[in-house]
């Protein structure tokens, strides 16, 4: 910094001296004050140019995870709600199944029988009712009309591209009459008809057991309902595996979520205590600026004397 010459009062250079500094803490007051009223650190590209490419950079990532942990969270209630149509269906197989062992013994009649088919007929009715239930927003979930398969959003790769989990709810393929769930899970319908006749559009099937022979075609329908039973608990396993896989997934993605919202606040966000210790700072050094320019004018003025 040049040293003024008070000799010469063409040239004020203390002044100018003054001057500069002034106008170097109004600068940096500004910054610091801009700072602490909008809690950024980064108020435009021109404060740190890389910084502010690497805030943008994390910031897309962010939003881009933010997006996956909600589409994982609808994707755990789906499975919820495809889990809970399941569970109902077993409940209402494993009491069908009672109904038909309490049916194919010699100890009652036809018209009890005749009783239970009927009761076996509401039972199937129901199972029609939670299937055609069980969607979301509009999509059959364990019906025969599901999709073949669902591919849930679970984040981004490093490059930035989107990344699915595929799960498959129509995997199995239709039984005898062509009646299942989309997780292949029922499949009740047998052929023909008899009194009391085939039931439900997933049926119970043909107890005949009119016929003389209920033992027998007793032992058909309660093995068709066991079968059925232990595809509905096959199904329930692979929701429960594949909600697992999600938690899994959200966890992660939290962390991960968390790590970058860290790095984005540190590079793009203000640090407040540090800008006020800073605002302080250069409110005093305005002052003293200020009253060191009004010195440096007031130098030149004893060579005055000189010409008294």
């Amino acid at each position: 910094m040049p040293s003024g010459d008070v000799t010469r009062v063409a040239g004020n250079i203390g002044a100018l001296n003054a001057l500069n500094s002034l106008m170097y803490v109004n600068n940096q007051l500004a910054i610091h004050q801009t700072r602490l009223a909008t809690g950024k650190r980064l108020n435009e590209s021109s404060d740190d140019p890389a910084g502010y490419n690497m805030a943008v950079t994390f910031d897309i990532r962010r939003n881009d995870m933010k997006v996956a942990l909600n589409a994982i969270g609808d994707a755990k209630n789906l499975l919820s709600i495809a889990e809970t149509g399941l569970r109902k269906i077993n409940d209402i197989l494993v009491k069908m199944k009672s109904k038909v062992m309490e049916a194919a013994g010699a100890t009652i009649g036809d018209t009890e029988r005749s009783a239970v088919a009927a009761q076996l007929n509401s039972f199937a009715q129901e199972i029609d009712q939670i299937v055609e239930a069980t969607n979301w927003n509009g999509v059959d979930l364990i019906g025969s009309s599901a999709s073949a398969a669902k591919n849930f959003f679970v984040g981004v790769s490093g490059s930035g591209t989107a990344t699915f989990a595929a799960f498959n709810f129509s995997a199995a393929t239709a039984g005898s009459s062509g009646a299942v769930t989309g997780f292949g899970a029922l499949t009740l319908g047998l052929s023909g008809s008899a009194t009391p006749g085939a039931v439900g559009g997933y049926g119970v099937g043909d107890l005949q057991f009119t016929t003389g022979s209920s033992s027998g075609q007793g032992a058909v329908t309660l093995t068709t309902i066991g079968s059925a039973i232990n595809r509905v608990k096959a199904a329930i396993v692979d929701v429960g595996a594949m909600s697992a896989r999600l938690t899994f997934k959200e966890d992660a993605m939290m962390s991960a979520y968390i790590n970058t919202e860290a790095a984005y606040n540190r590079i793009m966000n203000a640090d407040m205590a540090g800008e006020q210790v800073e605002s302080s700072k250069y409110l005093i050094l305005q002052q003293t600026a200020t009253a060191m320019l009004s010195q440096a004018n007031l130098a030149p003025q004893f060579l005055l004397t000189l010409f008294q």
